[in-house]
């Protein structure tokens, strides 16, 4: 959603939210710049490198704990939907880059908030539940040093979430979310939850915990930062940090892809002839003509084909800023950069689905065996 009259920025985690300035956030609700943390922060990820990870809620904590190698966790999940999306990879590669630091992972299949938000019932829910699994086990995460857990099955997150109600208002909830139905001020509060559960003494906690997220999702972090005020007295809790990313344009120019516009994204598991026709019909930041094109150069600011360079597939920082530099130059034309970028993905397309195919066993594995351990509380 734009800015409304009085300018104010709406950030909605259930909606459709646009960020046309992603600087007046910072005053706006109180979230941090991550620049300035950036010397601090061991072998940082692309995404932080590029101020694609552009805010943060409190991460001094979790930067100490990893400098002092002290026990701290990070925390994230899914909505088990469909497939893996650039998006959820994002979030993914996060969660698996502070795990590689010394995190203890958690990783959420987000089945209460799909039910809640997207009306996808709980069996179908299980079978994407595995392929997401899968996919996150390709990626690099090891479960040996991390819990994955279904929401509907997890008795603390659900004990938790009926706590947490003594302490939110009515009048809390529509501020942060406007009016809903009841079930996403339920899904909210089973989202602080999972939040909060990797702090619990069943986990070693209280302890720091980072959560990496898309900006739409900060709303969630406002919540149970506030919920853990209340409750510190009780579980003395530390509140929870953040990394705040920003989000991908759609390949098709819109101002974020969505589920609602094949055209605009595509998932980790689309066929690569599909993958390539969307990137070749994207938009760009290019001129009409090869000749202005030449002499003028083109947009990369606006360009979704840049994006997936910037945010994604391009490892090498130097590789992206001479494409920037080329873009801008007119060195380099929006098809030769399109052919690039196909045959770069595509690699890690073919690559990720090769990878996925070996984990699907042990994902099924995984997600019978949470369900066994997910039924112990100790709250």
């Amino acid at each position: 959603m734009p800015t409304t009259d009085d300018k104010k920025t709406i950030i909605d985690p259930f909606g459709t939210t646009i960020i046309e300035d992603y600087d007046r956030l910072y005053e706006e609700f109180g979230i941090q710049p991550f620049r300035p943390l950036l010397s601090q922060v061991p072998n940082p990820s692309m995404y932080m490198r590029r101020n694609v990870v552009f805010g943060h809620r409190d991460l001094q904590p979790v930067l100490e704990a990893m400098k002092n190698h002290k026990d701290f966790a990070v925390m994230s999940g899914i909505k088990p939907t469909g497939e893996f999306h650039l998006g959820t990879l994002m979030t993914a590669q996060e969660v698996i880059y502070f795990q590689s630091q010394g995190a203890t992972a958690f990783y959420c299949i987000a089945d209460v908030e799909a039910y809640e938000d997207n009306r996808i019932p709980f069996e179908r829910s299980q079978k994407y539940a595995a392929g997401n699994i899968a996919d996150l086990l390709a990626l690099g995460f090891n479960p040996k040093k991390g819990y994955i857990y279904q929401q509907s099955k997890e008795r603390r997150v659900q004990d938790l979430a009926i706590i947490f109600g003594r302490g939110a208002t009515l009048a809390t909830m529509k501020a942060i979310y406007g009016e809903r139905h009841m079930g996403y001020y339920l899904s909210a509060l089973i989202q602080a939850g999972d939040i909060l559960m990797p702090q619990l003494k069943d986990f070693d906690g209280p302890k720091p915990t980072v959560v990496p997220v898309g900006v739409d999702q900060d709303p969630h972090l406002r919540l149970t930062r506030d919920l853990a005020s209340k409750f510190r007295r009780k579980y003395n809790f530390i509140l929870p940090s953040s990394t705040v990313h920003k989000i991908m344009k759609g390949l098709d120019g819109s101002p974020k892809m969505s589920k609602r516009n094949p055209t605009s994204y595509f998932t980790l598991h689309e066929e690569p002839e599909s993958i390539a026709n969307k990137i070749s019909n994207a938009f760009t930041g290019g001129k009409p003509t090869v000749a202005e094109q030449r002499k003028l150069g083109g947009n990369p600011d606006i360009c979704p084909v840049y994006e997936l360079d910037m945010y994604q597939f391009v490892e090498d920082d130097r590789k992206v800023i001479r494409v920037y530099q080329d873009c801008k130059s007119g060195k380099l034309l929006c098809g030769e950069h399109k052919n690039q970028t196909i045959e770069t993905v595509l690699k890690f397309i073919k690559n990720h689905q090769r990878e996925r195919r070996k984990f699907v066993d042990k994902a099924r594995k995984i997600l019978q065996e949470s369900v066994m351990q997910a039924h112990c509380s100790n709250l």
